[in-house]
């Protein structure tokens, strides 16, 4: 009997956080696993999260003058191998088609893992004049790196992302785009996924291939590892010059354009699942969740209780909230468990004592509280609640940041908080000698998120060397 299907169990995070991310993935029916290795099925519940993200995103973009494009997804060997830092960064994970057909190719095409020079190249026959910048571009599209060991969301082979690309008459403006995109998705972040996040520049070792400056935002995950969430590339003019852009500035002198990238991929789902989700199953932000409140009718059978249902369902739906009923003939309990494990940030229930009192009962997702709506407030009530959930979800989260971030003088500290069941990120100063940077790698484990753009003195000397030390890092174990 249908009243007798039971939802299916997740391990606890407690007992083994990866277990518990991957059931999340495949039970909240957001992934399915296909016939290639690090190939993922984004389900229709799954892909409905990236469209509210891309919805959010496409219009931050339009809104600043960036235009859609697409590109090819082939790139010719010969286009990738002429920026030498960026092709040798990219080597490991490329894909390469050699045959067209039954037929070998005369040249090695890769499936694009970025797209960087197929912008390039094109902008090298387009450009020609000052008047022709600034080009802002992105591009909504699937991309390909060969991973080792992969995981949803977190690494797929293939996965879907927005890739932003500029070109400008000169550095200043080039530098300002790159650190105005970094500022939309930590907007994205924090008020729209409640995730807080840390702001600020790559290390040389860490920065995108090619790039003279990478920006970045961090977030901390439930396990207290960080996610690189999004980043933001200032390429200078090194790309130009290696395919030829150039342009006649108003002097009517040669000159060479300046470059940036930035995107944000599917791996933020990963992310929202790692930051909000417990032990019954995601627990989604309001402004990204396919459906914000769920309506479920208590004891459907008796009279007027499915037609009081259809009511609130349609009142809620002209106040402009994504809504939906379940009218199934599985148990309200079944159906609670079902919900709460596909993360809908509010529930609300409506049952004949409820009608006969004038309202109805809503249920937070994200800490389970129980609040009495009345029926003539309905349209009121219920976008306040789920703000309220929103707020609530971004607070836990930065709690979880603020409790867990820690600072360290000696290298013996770093490593001594690294170990730690709870781990966290790691402020420290540092010299900027790469030798220090890999020595914390190795001997404590931590990799350099970034070094904050809020800077902080937290001491005087590198932990590692001992030397005066005046930029502060934050380290910590990454995803």
């Amino acid at each position: 009997m249908a009243a007798d299907k039971k939802v299916e169990q997740i391990t606890d995070m407690e007992v083994d956080f990866a277990q518990w991310f991957t059931d999340v993935c495949t039970k909240a029916e957001l992934v399915d696993y296909s016939g290639v290795k690090g190939l993922y099925i984004l389900r229709p519940y799954g892909y409905a999260i990236w469209e509210n993200i891309m919805g959010i995103l496409d219009a931050k973009f339009k809104a600043t003058g960036h235009e859609n494009v697409s590109m090819p997804m082939l790139i010719p060997e010969s286009l990738l191998q002429k920026e030498k830092d960026h092709v040798e960064g990219f080597a490991p994970e490329c894909a390469w088609v050699t045959l067209g057909g039954s037929e070998e190719l005369p040249e090695k095409l890769c499936i694009r893992p970025t797209s960087e020079t197929l912008f390039c190249d094109h902008w090298s026959h387009i450009v020609h004049s000052w008047r022709d910048l600034p080009l802002l571009y992105n591009q909504w599209c699937s991309v390909l790196r060969w991973e080792k060991t992969t995981r949803p969301f977190l690494r797929g082979r293939e996965f879907l992302w927005q890739e932003g690309h500029t070109l400008h008459a000169t550095p200043e403006e080039a530098i300002k785009e790159t650190e105005q995109q970094l500022e939309t998705y930590a907007d994205l972040c924090e008020n729209y996924l409640a995730m807080p996040v840390v702001r600020g520049c790559k290390t040389d070792k860490e920065k995108f291939a090619g790039a003279e400056r990478t920006y970045t935002i961090e977030c901390m995950m439930h396990d207290h590892k960080a996610l690189q969430s999004g980043t933001s590339h200032y390429f200078g003019d090194g790309f130009a010059r290696a395919f030829g852009i150039t342009f006649s500035d108003k002097e009517n002198k040669p000159a060479i354009p300046h470059q940036t990238s930035w995107g944000l991929s599917t791996r933020i789902i990963g992310g929202i699942i790692m930051t909000h989700g417990d032990n019954n199953g995601l627990v989604l932000p309001p402004q990204v969740a396919p459906i914000q409140v769920i309506v479920i009718p208590v004891a459907s059978h008796k009279p007027g209780v499915t037609e009081k249902a259809d009511e609130l369902i349609a009142r809620l739906k002209a106040a402009g909230l994504r809504v939906r009923g379940d009218f199934s003939d599985n148990s309200p309990g079944w159906k609670f468990a079902q919900y709460e494990m596909k993360g809908v940030p509010l529930r609300v229930e409506i049952g004949p004592k409820d009608i006969e009192a004038g309202h109805c009962v809503a249920v937070r997702r994200d800490n389970g509280e129980k609040i009495v709506v009345p029926l003539e407030e309905l349209e009121a009530r219920i976008p306040e609640l789920l703000g309220d959930v929103q707020k609530g979800m971004y607070e836990k989260a930065r709690k979880n940041l603020d409790e867990h971030t820690y600072t360290a003088t000696t290298l013996d500290e770093v490593k001594a908080i690294a170990e730690k069941e709870n781990g966290g990120f790691i402020k420290t100063m540092w010299c900027g000698d790469l030798a220090c940077e890999m020595a914390m790698k190795e001997k404590a484990g931590v990799s350099s998120r970034c070094i904050p753009f809020e800077q902080e003195h937290v001491g005087d000397v590198c932990p590692v060397c001992g030397k005066p030390a005046t930029k502060m890092v934050v380290w910590g174990v990454a995803y």
